[in-house]
């Protein structure tokens, strides 16, 4: 068949569908609080990173085996005085073992879409906070080690 497999589709809405910059990959990003990896010639399907909220945005690393994903509970259901319950952070997994390592705090809002540079040193989010933010990585993101 040429298209995604629906045995391993998502459960809700999809929010975001981004390639790899090599264009050998494809991450969707879904409400259903999960990222899912395919091969984007075949289609097959290949990872799931799950989270405990809804998924808006994607990305994969184009230097490292590092998924960047966004999102967060909907504005509107989280109280103005409890912006820290709608967990706003970016958070990385590590592209083959699926797990989360690490998490990069700033919004205050869902955060709506998320982009690698080109060049992997840095990537942009933009949330409902109203707040285009350009994180640069600092030396311990490169000197990073997954023990396995």
């Amino acid at each position: 068949s040429s298209g995604i497999n629906a045995e391993y589709g998502h459960d809700a809405l999809i929010k975001d569908l981004q390639l790899s910059k090599d264009r050998t990959m494809l991450i969707t990003a879904s409400k259903d609080t999960t990222a899912k990896l395919f091969d984007a010639k075949t289609f097959q399907f290949l990872k799931s990173y799950k989270t405990d909220r809804p998924v808006n945005s994607a990305a994969v690393s184009p230097i490292k085996h590092h998924i960047l994903l966004g999102g967060g509970q909907e504005a509107m259901e989280v109280t103005t005085s409890h912006t820290k319950s709608g967990k706003f952070e970016a958070r990385f997994f590590h592209l083959i073992f699926e797990e989360e390592i690490g998490r990069v705090k700033g919004h205050f809002g869902p955060i709506n879409t998320l982009a690698f540079h080109p060049n992997g040193k840095q990537y942009s989010s933009g949330a409902e906070d109203g707040y285009v933010r350009i994180h640069d990585f600092d030396q311990s993101y490169y000197d990073f080690e997954y023990d396995f």
